[in-house]
């Protein structure tokens, strides 16, 4: 890890967003994550969540017992405060929060949302110029608004199990929640570029994304493939990923993915390999004929490989300007990141800002909080007096954390 990297785990305030307020009604994986997007540019984001606690803080072990793997760095440069919205106090509240928001993000289905008086509408007559960002399964203004749609459901739906199938010969998941990350992604750019349009004419918002749509047309990017021309020209399906072959192959002491593309890098591999035999082969002297063919080159690239070792052949290839890589381990991924100290949780490994900016630098300002941890500080920011704040609680609209986290 490089020095510049590790520092940004500890720099002060900054980041493009510095100065613009999100508030953060998502909960699970995509939305929190989409939040601590804007929150790693430098957003101030005030997440609003119930006393039984977001499942992220649930997802496997952990430090503390609100704080999982996952969630030290998925909650990240948030403030957390919890009320329950549903009680008068508690909505009015909320609006006195967002009357101060740029951004508001929920996940939220739309008819609850109608319900807790949260939709566009009420939201809008507090702050007319906010943008409005509710991302949920599918499109709000379809005959599925409101069913329930997790990660596993939407790549199945989205054809993304189908390519796999391809593969494996049933479909089959991969072992990533896809969809929700790649929905987190768009929720986050949609937010970036209704913000720059409200920078430009002084207009907010309401910004929709429906993860099935998100869903698919990320899988069709290439999976279209011939079936996208009219009359089709093909079947649905990028042939060159769709094949057995295409995968990690053993070396004499590990593991090792290597992806020739070009007929110069073909050329250059077999030559190391002493293929000579394929040399010029008509199977790769074309894209379209290395797409067909792509079982048989990367079967023969396989064995190959067993012939050396891991470290001769990343040498080979790194004098060819092959693209290759060992296989990497998740833990020893894991070990190579920076570390900081969470003030209950101790020691932890920090996943780095990905993107690196040259006058505004991202950074992790703040470490996951508790559950309701910046309640009364946020409180206080909007016009509320200690007196008022006591009165909110008498009334009930700050729950008790749930046993499950005491």
């Amino acid at each position: 890890m490089t020095d510049d990297l590790a520092d940004a785990v500890e720099r002060g305030p900054g980041g493009p967003l510095s100065g613009v307020r999100v508030l953060d009604l998502t909960s699970v994986l995509m939305g929190p994550y989409a939040t601590q997007l804007l929150g790693d540019l430098g957003a101030d984001v005030i997440t609003v969540e119930p006393a039984g606690g977001d499942p992220n803080r649930s997802m496997g072990d952990g430090p503390h017992p609100q704080l999982s793997g996952i969630a030290l760095n998925l909650l990240r440069n948030k403030r957390n405060i919890s009320l329950d919205f549903k009680h008068p106090a508690g909505h009015k509240a909320l609006l006195d929060i967002v009357a101060t928001c740029d951004v508001l993000v929920t996940n939220l289905r739309p008819s609850t949302l109608r319900r807790a008086r949260l939709d566009y509408r009420h939201v809008a007559a507090v702050r007319p110029d906010i943008v409005f960002c509710q991302a949920h399964g599918y499109p709000s203004d379809g005959p599925r608004a409101d069913d329930p749609a997790y990660d596993d459901v939407l790549q199945a739906e989205s054809g993304i199990a189908d390519a796999m199938s391809h593969i494996t010969g049933s479909p089959t998941l991969p072992a990533s929640v896809i969809v929700d990350k790649v929905s987190g992604l768009f929720i986050a750019n949609a937010v970036l570029a209704a913000l720059y349009r409200r920078a430009v004419t002084g207009e907010g918002q309401r910004v929709e994304v429906p993860m099935s749509d998100v869903a698919s047309g990320f899988t069709l990017v290439e999976h279209g493939a011939g079936a996208i021309a009219r009359p089709a020209r093909g079947h649905a399906g990028y042939a060159r990923v769709l094949v057995p072959s295409r995968r990690p192959w053993p070396t004499r002491d590990g593991w090792i993915a290597v992806l020739p593309y070009t007929k110069r890098q073909w050329d250059a591999v077999f030559e190391a390999g002493g293929r000579r035999d394929l040399l010029g082969d008509d199977r790769y002297s074309t894209g379209r004929k290395r797409t067909a063919n792509a079982n048989f080159l990367y079967e023969q690239v396989g064995a190959m490989l067993a012939e050396r070792t891991t470290g001769e052949w990343l040498a080979i290839f790194r004098e060819c300007d092959v693209p290759a890589a060992e296989v990497g381990r998740l833990d020893d991924i894991v070990d190579r990141l920076p570390e900081a100290e969470h003030p209950v949780g101790g020691r932890y490994k920090v996943i780095p800002p990905a993107v690196r900016f040259s006058l505004t630098p991202q950074s992790v300002r703040r470490p996951a909080p508790l559950i309701g941890e910046h309640t009364e500080e946020v409180l206080t920011e909007v016009g509320y007096e200690a007196s008022g704040i006591a009165l909110l609680r008498e009334s009930g609209v700050f729950p008790e954390v749930t046993e499950e986290f005491s």
